[in-house]
């Protein structure tokens, strides 16, 4: 099943979004009031479903979207102004007020997509794109989140998978010391 994470600024929104869905058998993995917080849950989960309950300081959902799209459905619980700002194509969008068979018809969907999903990276090739990021962050002074980024960009840049974007800076740095 999905992991759920459910993230949002108001205590009261993400208590009742994650009764509602507890309730209705899907279990929430972890609740998220800060973008910090967030980040780090996203970066320990591989996969999984986003529920944002309106916008989160210092982070947008298009943020969220582009960093963690890949790995991650979004959707975005909030009133039709937020909503009309979010600018990216893939988060799922449902307007307040809505009702409670809205939420789970739009979860049991995400869920599904998830489901429909091939598996993304192996064990090893989750730990070959960790190596790469450590190595980024070494090598460029990046933070996580931003070695994350600057794979997944240098990956696209070039269509290839992560994994063998990863496996090039792994050898390339392999390379260096043995020099």
């Amino acid at each position: 099943m999905a992991r759920i994470v459910i993230a949002g600024s108001s205590d009261q929104s993400r208590t009742q979004l994650s009764a509602l869905l507890s309730s209705s058998g899907y279990p929430v993995y972890r609740l998220c009031a800060g973008a910090g917080e967030l980040r780090r849950t996203l970066n320990d989960c591989d996969d999984g479903l986003l529920i944002l309950a309106g916008q989160i300081p210092d982070c947008s959902a298009d943020e969220l979207f582009w960093d963690y799209g890949e790995q991650v459905h979004i959707l975005l619980i909030a009133k039709p102004p937020e909503l009309e700002g979010c600018e990216s194509q893939g988060i799922f969008r449902l307007a307040l007020p809505t009702s409670r068979q809205a939420v789970l018809g739009a979860v049991e969907m995400l869920t599904q997509l998830h489901r429909m999903k091939l598996p993304k990276h192996t064990v090893d090739e989750r730990a070959l794109i960790g190596k790469a990021k450590e190595i980024l962050m070494r090598r460029e002074g990046l933070t996580e989140p931003q070695a994350h980024r600057a794979l997944q960009q240098y990956a696209m840049n070039r269509g290839l998978r992560m994994a063998d974007c990863a496996l090039q800076i792994v050898k390339g740095d392999g390379n260096k010391h043995d020099s």
